[in-house]
């Protein structure tokens, strides 16, 4: 059985501003991306903190269904987010692996990479994160039944 780590709304949403406070520190973003469907959350979270109105997601799916693996050539990315730069930022709740946005940065080079959680593996592909994840399942708020 694959070891859980339980998130609770309020420690989300702390780690959250943990993550705002360093997106300050980083630079000022006008256009904020949320990786749908887990970037939803935070993305909104960090708009109101960041004072962002400019806001879009970005529809991106590497799974067929709940099990499989898609090849990086067959991932489907669809969005309508109009022009992309140094002032945008691209968030997502956990860079697992990092494949999202290692995809992502080939649509989006000059956007800045932004998520709550990262793991060892997934740390590298994200510019800036909030908190280390061990190597274990992360069960977000939203996903306990």
């Amino acid at each position: 059985m694959v070891e859980k780590l339980y998130i609770s709304w309020a420690d989300f949403h702390q780690d959250v501003k943990k993550l705002c406070q360093k997106i300050k520190e980083s630079g000022h973003f006008d256009k904020i991306i949320a990786v749908s469907r887990g970037g939803l959350i935070p993305a909104g979270i960090i708009a109101y903190e960041l004072d962002v109105r400019n806001n879009e997601a970005i529809n991106f799916s590497s799974y067929d269904g709940q099990e499989a693996r898609r090849s990086d050539a067959d991932i489907e990315v669809s969005a309508n987010i109009g022009e992309v730069n140094e002032k945008t930022l691209i968030i997502d709740d956990l860079a697992d692996s990092g494949r999202t946005f290692r995809v992502l940065r080939q649509f989006y080079p000059k956007a800045k990479f932004a998520c709550v959680y990262a793991k060892e593996k997934g740390a590298s592909s994200t510019d800036i994160y909030a908190v280390d994840m061990p190597d274990k399942w992360v069960v977000f708020p939203w996903d306990v039944e």
